[in-house]
């Protein structure tokens, strides 16, 4: 050894590059690890039902309320207006003079709507609205006894035509 090196002052561990270097890898996953975990708990799955069993379940049900329409011969219309939704049905038998109509948003369960409009004399039924976001919905008008549901896109004004079934 020469005299010079003997001389030489040590750095510290953490004034040398290479320990950071080291460091540098498993911080990084570390910190990754933990903006997924953010993302992960603060971003909760909507699309996923709670209760996806009971849903299952209930399939046979909701069949033959699309049978039931079908065999009612049910069809109509559904336009919105502004600030309101009017439903004009047809069937071959009597119609009850109220129903419900839900507006499901198809990727966002927490924007679904449900109005129950009411027959007025003109045996149109009606209820007033909130806006809906701009989009594709899918429309319900139903009883305990039978659906009929249409695609309807809120940046059009046309009416959508109602018929048995859910698409």
């Amino acid at each position: 050894m020469t005299t010079r090196q003997a001389e030489a002052p040590r750095k510290p561990w953490y004034r040398e590059p290479w320990p950071w270097f080291l460091m540098a890898g498993p911080g990084l996953v570390v910190v990754a690890a933990i903006a997924t975990a953010v993302i992960a708990f603060r971003g909760a799955d909507g699309l996923v039902a709670d209760d996806y069993y009971k849903q299952g379940l209930g399939i046979n049900r909701q069949l033959a309320r699309d049978q039931a329409a079908h065999d009612l011969s049910l069809a109509g219309e559904l336009r919105l207006l502004p600030g309101a939704v009017r439903v004009t049905l047809r069937a071959t038998s009597a119609l009850p003079d109220r129903i419900t109509v839900r507006f499901a948003h198809h990727s966002r369960a927490s924007e679904d709507r449900v109005v129950h409009p009411a027959r007025n004399p003109e045996g149109v039924w009606e209820a007033p609205l909130g806006e809906l976001p701009a989009g594709r919905w899918r429309a319900i008008v139903e009883t305990a006894q039978w659906r009929v549901s249409a695609q309807i896109d809120t940046r059009t004004a046309q009416a959508a035509e109602l018929s048995p079934g859910v698409r």
